[in-house]
């Protein structure tokens, strides 16, 4: 029984994960990627308040390499949340694994690239991040640990 109620806790804390994110996805995440009068002010002003807080460089002046990461989460992250969070909250949905390894997969590959990014650029040399932006490692530390790439995703991921 109690392996039972494991399994159920661990499906659910997953479909959470992806219920989660879908107004991240949607509502900050993409903003660097669609056009601008789609977003109330009020979602303009919390991306503007997260890129300066946690001196986010990739949401505040996004290259093109980043920008490419998003449109995936557009194009095919975001269609998968509904489905996973109805697999998982649903529980036992042996159908959901081969996409949810894909996604996995897809998610690794598009985070190394940004977490290599935020550990080892040279900020203070690099011409795209004029803002704020990490210059401690300890700054880059909270940047990925209390930024959207963690336990990201997707982009933000």
């Amino acid at each position: 029984m109690g392996a039972v109620a494991a399994k159920r806790c661990v499906e659910w804390l997953l479909g959470l994960y992806f219920v989660s994110h879908i107004p991240i996805t949607m509502f900050i995440d993409l903003q660097a990627v669609l056009p601008a009068e789609l977003y109330p002010k009020e979602f303009s002003q919390l991306l503007k308040w997260y890129s300066k807080e946690f001196k986010d460089p990739l949401m505040q002046d996004p290259p093109a390499w980043f920008k490419s990461f998003l449109l995936c989460e557009l194009v095919f992250q975001l269609p998968f949340f509904p489905i996973a969070a109805y697999a998982f909250i649903r529980g036992n949905c042996r159908w959901i694994r081969i996409p949810a390894i894909m996604y996995a997969v897809h998610t690794i590959t598009t985070l190394i690239p940004i977490l290599y990014t935020f550990l080892l650029e040279d900020f203070s040399k690099a011409v795209a991040f004029k803002e704020l932006r990490p210059e401690t490692f300890h700054e880059r530390l909270i940047l990925i640990d209390t930024g959207p790439y963690f336990p990201h995703s997707g982009i933000s991921g």
